[in-house]
């Protein structure tokens, strides 16, 4: 049993906003960074603890908090109270097993979706869920696990700061949201290269080894179809919905996102055509080596069946059988049973059976 199914059955009984995290253990401590967006520059700091963003309020300037690691439950609690965050928000901050989606509140946005990233061979994803606080002047994003995805976004809004002209959250929120999209066309490439693999061992030996890679990447295009179908889902309700945190300016930029994840989505449906093709090729092939298996078999049935008939002839009892005692009848014997095996498997080659 997983740790996060472990967590989810202790949570059983618990009434509803309860806070317990439900996931996977970081082996590494939290860590909480925050940029401040001035007027004309980006300031990153680290903290130790999240009591220090409350000291850090000023309606001049934005901040994103990104806290890395999910163990620590008390500190999302304090975010929770501190900005009037309802419970189940944060329950659902808490719970890495959330779906993608986006929830509209009176004075900020939630957004969950999930990070998707190449782990090792055989093809096998790893998802991170990741969660967004969109509010007037404070961005969250709530991830399980440190790592670096956003150093690269941390430095191109460091030393390009005229993408942030128009310094708002939901920017900063689409800019964060396009980091994570464009993750999903990174799986192209060890895709392609599993893909390969597997198309030249069908064609020469496969196995039960093909069939199990097979049918993991199946189960991986399943899930990230799932996963980005959700996602398109979260965008759509982002550019649609009339909700003052989103400028039309943002907008623009939501379309371009949306664009994207339809370019993902097809690629996903072109590999799931492509691995269910191999899934055929597979059991083709399979079907192919038995035939040949069984056509041999049934050469040498055919080959031994006029022998045996002749050996049961002749295995018989009766006592008047002129043959029997013929002087030559043990080599004539031979001989039949020599000739008839030639002259069958003559037949069979000009039939091209063989």
């Amino acid at each position: 049993m997983s740790s996060s199914t472990r967590n989810q059955s202790q949570k059983g009984g618990l009434p509803p906003g309860h806070l317990i995290h439900i996931g996977s253990k970081s082996s590494s401590d939290n860590k909480i960074t925050v940029l401040d967006f001035s007027s004309d520059d980006v300031h990153q700091k680290d903290i130790s603890s999240i009591d220090e963003i409350f000291t850090m309020e000023d309606k001049n300037s934005i901040k994103w908090v990104n806290i890395e690691g999910l163990s620590n439950v008390e500190q999302v609690k304090k975010i929770g109270d501190h900005f009037n965050i309802h419970e189940l928000v944060l329950e659902d901050i808490l719970n890495t097993n959330q779906r993608p989606k986006a929830e509209f509140h009176e004075h900020y946005i939630y957004i969950v979706l999930k990070r998707c990233e190449f782990e090792h061979k055989p093809f096998v994803i790893d998802y991170e869920q990741i969660s967004i606080l969109i509010l007037n002047n404070y961005i969250f994003t709530f991830k399980e696990k440190p790592d670096n995805q956003f150093n690269p976004l941390i430095s191109q809004l460091k030393s390009n700061k005229g993408i942030l002209k128009s310094k708002t959250t939901d920017f900063i929120a689409y800019l964060i949201l396009d980091t994570i999209i464009d993750e999903y066309f990174n799986l192209q490439e060890p895709l392609e290269d599993s893909l390969e693999n597997i198309d030249n061992v069908l064609l020469k030996n496969p196995s039960t080894e093909t069939l199990q890679s097979i049918q993991g990447i199946k189960r991986e295009l399943i899930y990230v179809h799932k996963t980005v179908m959700s996602l398109r889902e979260v965008i759509n309700s982002l550019q649609n919905r009339d909700f003052t945190l989103i400028n039309d300016k943002t907008r623009v930029y939501l379309h371009d996102l949306a664009d994207h994840i339809t370019r993902v989505n097809e690629a996903v449906d072109s590999y799931r055509d492509i691995i269910s093709g191999m899934l055929n090729i597979y059991l083709s092939s399979v079907n192919n080596r038995m035939n040949e298996v069984m056509k041999v078999l049934t050469i040498f049935s055919t080959i031994f069946i006029p022998l045996t008939f002749f050996a049961g002839i002749y295995g018989m009892n009766f006592k008047f059988m002129p043959e029997l005692e013929w002087k030559w009848g043990y080599y004539v014997m031979w001989g039949i049973f020599i000739i008839i095996p030639i002259i069958l498997l003559t037949f069979f080659k000009r039939k091209k059976w063989l």
